[in-house]
């Protein structure tokens, strides 16, 4: 489709400058684990990855989309956080000490927001087990929804079984995936993202820690999740945002406690020390105004959907050179949102990232006689 496009209109800000020599990049750390990834949160680009879409278990990551989903569903309002959950027998822990638990007593019940705290704090199997009942009927159910959510993501590493991570043959993730739903948690939960950082939960008289050990060393991190069993290995998705640059991380498969914070600890060094974050355009921002043919306006403003940024090595920012191509022709009627071509950062002549361009307002189709004119005057124009 983007072929047809032809370069009509350029920023006047564009940097003419000479072509410079790439910024070496260091190589990341050597890091022993199953698989791990480096994301900027702004931009989604892969700054480090190894193993990254191995098909692995994921543990207590898997609760990353159970409390997603709650998240989501108390947003759209079909969950309230004061809605009471019954801890049922099949969600019940037993009193033991051989998995996470909220420790809700048998028949009892929680609030969502409690239970919600008690997955992403606590890393409740019981807490994971009554929500998943409570959305879905019955963990199976519940599974059929985190699939769903999954593919909507564009998740296509993963294949969900429960809503706790216990091994199973058929519950795989990759650290790809669960970037990719760390980033949606931030982004989409926003209102519900502090409650990852959280150091601390109590409930039925029992105070519990977060696993996340950097939330207690490191101040820039804000989250997300820790996961642990004899297949996956110790397992961390983590966050962290230094000024305006936030990175997500994802280890799998790790020796130990220490050993997973202190991988993420060394990515995010690496990371932030390295690279860059740009915001190039703002979302709504007139960008152009091109000619309309055949509409009510002779003109539309055109603009991002989203805001566009780019992660770059350090000091290449003022590198960048920016460039719209538009449609050769615009003709109404046009709706407010529709692609009308796209917008290119490249750096040292290689495009390194590139978005939609979008109609900002509406163009409605002209009556009769300004569509014959405008027909007329668009045939002699091509003449020429």
């Amino acid at each position: 489709m983007m072929s047809r496009f032809s370069t009509v209109l350029a920023f006047a800000a564009v940097i003419v400058a000479p072509v410079h020599a790439a910024t070496v990049i260091p190589a990341p750390p050597v890091l022993e684990n199953k698989a791990y990834i480096l994301m900027d949160y702004d931009s989604g680009k892969i700054l480090a990855e190894s193993n990254a879409h191995a098909h692995l278990a994921p543990a207590s990551l898997t609760k990353m989309m159970t409390s997603f989903i709650v998240e989501q569903k108390l947003l759209k309002g079909t969950l309230k956080e004061t809605d009471q959950v019954l801890m049922s027998q099949s969600a019940w822990c037993h009193g033991t000490s051989a998995e996470s638990c909220m420790y809700v007593p048998l028949n009892s019940y929680a609030s969502v927001l409690d239970m919600l705290r008690g997955v992403i704090i606590q890393s409740g199997n019981d807490a994971s087990k009554a929500l998943a009942e409570h959305v879905a009927g019955s963990e199976t159910a519940f599974a059929e929804v985190m699939n769903g959510e999954a593919k909507t993501l564009g998740m296509k590493d993963t294949n969900f079984a429960n809503a706790t991570g216990l091994s199973d043959p058929n519950h795989y993730s990759s650290a790809a995936d669960l970037a990719t739903l760390a980033r949606a948690i931030i982004h989409d939960s926003s209102k519900y993202y502090p409650i990852y950082s959280e150091k601390e939960f109590t409930f039925n008289n029992i105070k519990q820690g977060n696993r996340n050990a950097l939330l207690y060393t490191d101040p820039t991190v804000d989250g997300l999740k820790t996961g642990h069993t004899d297949e996956a290995g110790y397992c961390l998705t983590a966050s962290s945002k230094r000024g305006p640059m936030r990175l997500i991380s994802v280890v799998m498969g790790t020796n130990n406690m220490q050993a997973r914070a202190d991988q993420t600890r060394a990515l995010f060094n690496w990371g932030f020390s390295n690279y860059e974050t740009a915001l190039i355009r703002p979302k709504n921002q007139e960008l152009g105004k091109p000619v309309v043919w055949f509409g009510k306006a002779d003109h539309v403003s055109v603009g991002l959907a989203s805001d566009l940024s780019v992660t770059l090595p350090r000091g290449e920012k003022d590198k960048l050179q920016i460039s719209l191509q538009l449609a050769k022709s615009l003709d109404a009627p046009l709706k407010q949102g529709q692609e009308v071509g796209k917008i290119i950062a490249t750096l040292n002549g290689q495009t390194v990232a590139e978005q939609a361009l979008v109609a900002l307002e509406p163009v409605e189709e002209a009556n009769f006689f300004v569509r014959m004119w405008h027909g007329i005057k668009r045939f002699f124009s091509n003449l020429f």
